[in-house]
């Protein structure tokens, strides 16, 4: 007979990572390792990991720090600019080991500065990528600063993302970290080639979140926390076994003194329990069966890759978020939910 309290899933993959460098990528990588078999590597480093040439260099770095006896493969992207060179897309097809191409808006998020300024720059890139099959992430918000911050998804959607999936029917392309009804819906009735990925804090908080006994800057990401109806519909969106929603964390780690700051980073470190705070949502949405989907399958299957072989037991146990993490000497990293209790733990 099956233990209600406990439950054993196909070893999962994060479709969506912030890694760092040097110290604190030898900080922070275990934590995911430990975890998953694979994760998306996001490419925006300072500078940024703009050719296949530069992938292989920090993916080397990566593999330099993993501890030992943990099976945990990287996978690079490339760092979409005005200029980037076309024959890159060929060049990544053949390295095996980069596997999309990210676009950030310029100024959307952590080191985006150097991201595209207008969509169009871009095309003959997009064209071949289309062609060779290599898949494109997008950060999906308008950065014009007249749009209000809480409706840059939508408009992402209205003016760049609509029009993009026209132009290029053939291209495949995940829309990261989904946060509104919007985006849910839209993914929901578009066609195969487009997907998304959902990550535990926009799946666990609103953006009262945000102001909940005075102002949270460890609730504070890029895109921002939107309200509960939105909360709700990307919830839905993840836990209903729909194939086109799958794990991806976008966790970010920023040091203490760049969160707690007058002007705070924008991310949630939330790779140290991402599993366990999904199995929460999902066990919440009365929909625990659908997480081994969610979390292992859908994203792989939408990449082209097998999926993992190996498997994980997450046991029903309270335990308490460590209030710190080391980092960057005497300058700690913050968890998400850090010195609070959630309900799942990875054995």
């Amino acid at each position: 007979m099956a233990d209600p309290n406990q439950i054993r899933i196909t070893r999962p993959d994060d479709w969506h990572l912030h890694l760092r460098d040097g110290a604190a990528l030898a900080a922070v990588l275990p934590h995911t390792a430990r975890q998953f078999g694979r994760a998306i590597v996001m490419p925006n480093l300072k500078p940024p990991v703009r050719t296949v040439a530069e992938a292989a260099d920090y993916r080397a770095r990566i593999l330099a720090v993993l501890p030992a006896g943990l099976g945990f493969e990287p996978l690079m992207t490339l760092y979409l600019t005005d200029n980037t060179p076309v024959t890159e897309i060929a060049k990544a097809i053949d390295s095996s080991f980069v596997k999309a191409v990210k676009l950030f808006p310029a100024g959307a998020t952590t080191n985006s500065d150097a991201g595209v300024t207008a969509i169009e720059k871009t095309y003959a890139v997009l064209a071949e990528m289309e062609k060779l099959g290599l898949p494109l992430l997008v950060h999906g918000e308008e950065t014009d600063p007249a749009i209000d911050i809480f409706d840059r998804e939508a408009a992402f959607i209205e003016r760049t993302l609509a029009p993009l999936l026209r132009r290029f029917p053939g291209l495949k392309v995940v829309m990261e970290h989904i946060t509104t009804t919007d985006a849910a819906d839209f993914v929901r009735s578009a066609g195969p080639q487009l997907a998304a990925t959902v990550t535990a804090h926009h799946l666990l908080l609103n953006r009262n979140a945000l102001f909940n006994g005075g102002l949270r800057p460890y609730h504070y990401c890029l895109p921002v926390l939107k309200d509960e109806r939105h909360r709700q519909a990307v919830v839905a969106a993840a836990t209903s076994g729909s194939p086109k929603f799958f794990l991806g964390t976008d966790s970010a780690p920023h040091p203490k003194s760049a969160k707690e700051a007058a002007s705070a980073a924008g991310g949630c470190y939330t790779a140290f329990a991402a599993l366990e705070l999904y199995a929460q949502v999902f066990e919440q949405a009365g929909a625990l069966d659908k997480l081994e989907a969610f979390a292992s399958f859908n994203g792989a299957d939408f990449y082209g890759l097998p999926r993992n072989t190996g498997q994980i037991t997450l046991k029903k146990e309270a335990w308490t978020i460590p209030t710190s993490l080391p980092y960057l000497n005497s300058d700690p990293l913050i968890p998400l939910f850090a010195g609070e209790t959630i309900c799942w733990k990875m054995t």
